[in-house]
């Protein structure tokens, strides 16, 4: 016959002493610890819209679709609760490390409409100045300029959002409440790609990778 390890019987004394480990939950509230992995919620302040959540996300429960209308662009980050495992690749995989966080909320159940849910957040979306293409998230290429600090200036596009937006980067108000100031003049995306002929001049405009190429070669 194997004795009881003594830690076992430790264990065995305190809940005796303490009562019982389980909660009464749902006949009172209960507090999960704190490395619970509960319901995935998006900030959209510290959200960038970078689509890297989606790109982990192993049970699809994470999506997104770009729009494009009247040369204004914004992307849908949808999250829906049904589908999730809650492994927390979101969270670890956040660039922000804050853009989608795993909350304490476990108590999800419902016979609602699955409409319901869904949660869903918009970013506006950067276009090309040549072809009129999506580069990226006005907040992903914000948040990287502010990254990189001076190193900005090395890139012509990089350094055109950043004087742009030079208070939203400087950090005197937050990027989505902040109006952005033209410290750099914005010429008007050409209508369309076909009668896009590249001059030096526009290699200092706010371009998709492919049109910076065609840029720097034919100008």
């Amino acid at each position: 016959m194997r004795y009881p390890k003594l830690r076992e019987i430790k264990e065995a004394i305190k809940a005796l002493i303490k009562g019982p480990y389980t909660s009464r939950f749902p006949y009172e509230p209960h507090k999960p610890f704190e490395r619970f992995r509960g319901k995935p919620e998006f900030h959209k302040d510290d959200c960038i819209g970078c689509t890297a959540c989606v790109n982990v996300c192993p049970s699809n429960a994470l999506s997104f679709e770009d729009k494009i209308e009247n040369n204004k662009a914004k992307r849908i980050l949808i999250y829906q609760l049904d589908l999730c495992i809650f492994c927390g690749q979101c969270q670890a995989n956040c660039p922000t490390g804050k853009g989608i966080i795993l909350s304490q909320e476990f108590d999800l159940a419902t016979t609602e409409n699955r409409e319901d849910l869904k949660q869903e957040i918009e970013k506006e979306l950067l276009l090309c100045d040549g072809c009129g293409e999506i580069i990226a998230p006005y907040e992903q290429i914000l948040w990287v300029a502010k990254k990189l600090g001076p190193l900005t200036f090395s890139n012509a596009s990089l350094m055109l959002i950043y004087l742009q937006n030079f208070p939203a980067i400087a950090g005197s108000r937050p990027i989505l409440d902040a109006k952005r100031e033209n410290l750099a003049l914005r010429e008007k995306p050409s209508p369309k790609e076909e009668e896009l002929e590249f001059m030096r001049s526009d290699r200092i405009k706010i371009l998709c990778p492919r049109c910076k190429r065609e840029a720097v070669l034919k100008s």
